[in-house]
């Protein structure tokens, strides 16, 4: 339901006419849409100093005080990562705080540290109904699909199924996956231009089939999490759908609510 105020004129012969008065975002709002506009676009790079807060005040006509609340703002949503006495840079997936970010299976024990992967298959292909309505594409057309185990200490871990826009992730291939050692986001990002910005997961217990038993060496009646996540570039674009299996005998799903 909008919260737009209504006003009704009518003529007299002519049925009452609603009119939508127009309403207008906080400046705050709009100064950080256009910090958003412009890292959308590539003027800042990802681990990129962006201008000061003087800077941009001056480049907007607008008071410091409301370049800085934009900019807590874009902080809070991992956009921006302020660094005391350095200032301000466009977030990357390549920060090892960041690789966590979009992994919230921590372990029992120990510190979180990145998974070893092996690539089962990378194929190009026609996109499956629902994952074409995920991706907001077409089903006639392509996607990158990729299939990987993760696994920490030697343990598999994690079994992921993705699927990639065609049009975006033209190249990308079982070779250049294997023979990349960051993080995968890290690779959307530098080579093909695509940041994670927020996801979406639904989370449920399942039992895994004799396929995914035998890829995470565990029988078929092991209880998993399923994490069906859909990934969101700038504009609220989404870019990746990731269905993943998780063995949570040594790890469990951790996420922080505010």
């Amino acid at each position: 339901m909008s919260n737009l105020p209504i006003n009704f004129s009518s003529a007299a012969n002519n049925p009452p006419v609603a009119v939508v008065a127009p309403t207008f975002s906080p400046l705050y709002q709009q100064i950080k849409a256009l910090i958003t506009a412009s890292l959308q676009a590539g003027e800042w790079k990802p681990g990129e100093l962006i201008p000061s807060e003087i800077e941009l005040a001056a480049r907007f006509k607008v008071s410091q005080g409301t370049v800085r609340k934009a900019i807590d703002e874009l902080s809070a949503e991992n956009l921006v990562v302020r660094r005391q006495g350095k200032g301000t840079f466009v977030a990357t997936h390549h920060e090892v705080r960041a690789q966590f970010r979009f992994l919230r299976l921590m372990p029992d024990a120990g510190e979180p540290h990145q998974a070893d992967n092996r690539i089962i298959e990378v194929k190009r292909q026609r996109a499956p109904a629902e994952v074409a309505r995920q991706l907001e594409i077409k089903p006639s057309d392509a996607v990158i699909f990729i299939k990987r185990v993760q696994a920490f200490d030697c343990a598999p871990t994690i079994l992921e199924e993705l699927w990639l826009p065609g049009a975006i992730f033209k190249g990308l291939t079982a070779e250049r996956l294997v023979a990349y050692k960051g993080p995968m986001y890290g690779l959307f990002e530098t080579e093909f231009g695509t940041r994670m910005i927020r996801a979406t997961e639904k989370i449920r217990a399942v039992h895994p089939d004799r396929v995914a038993a035998g890829l995470l060496q565990v029988t078929v009646d092991t209880p998993l999490l399923s994490v069906d996540r859909v990934s969101y570039t700038y504009g609220d674009r989404p870019v990746e759908v990731r269905r993943g299996l998780y063995l949570t005998d040594s790890h469990h799903y951790q996420n922080e609510l505010s």
